[in-house]
């Protein structure tokens, strides 16, 4: 069996979402396709939504899409992905590039765990969780 993939779905701002991923996550969107190139799309409103696509940064993988018309979803209460790193200085500036425009919901912290620790939910209602084990 293979690592478990997040699949994200957003309520017609999926290709925004992808994009402040990339920046914040120094990744890149690998597979996309839209509404319209899978001749999917109801009305001209859904030609440019995403059908489907994968972003990956590292050994980092999810999947997005758009909710087609009739249905929606209530953004990041259903799931939180959480992101483990091995360098100080990388927990930091991505905590800050995802907390940017969203809600801090615990600061980055040292634990009881001996861990750095913190989460946030980001400006597309995703919630974001944070570990760093200290040696």
């Amino acid at each position: 069996m293979e690592a478990i993939i997040p699949y994200l779905n957003f309520n017609g701002n999926a290709k925004e979402a992808l994009s402040f991923y990339s920046a914040a996550l120094n990744g890149k969107v690998t597979t996309s396709s839209t509404f319209g190139d899978a001749n999917m799309a109801e009305d001209d409103s859904m030609k440019d939504k995403i059908l489907h696509a994968v972003f990956e940064a590292g050994d980092l993988k999810f999947m997005v899409s758009d909710c087609p018309p009739g249905v929606s979803v209530k953004s990041g209460d259903q799931v939180s992905l959480s992101l483990n790193f091995t360098d100080a200085a990388l927990i930091e500036s991505t905590f800050n590039a995802l907390a940017a425009g969203g809600n801090i919901t615990m600061p980055l912290q040292d634990t009881f765990w001996g861990a750095r620790f913190g989460m946030t939910t980001d400006k597309f209602g995703v919630h974001w969780m944070f570990n760093h084990d200290k040696k």
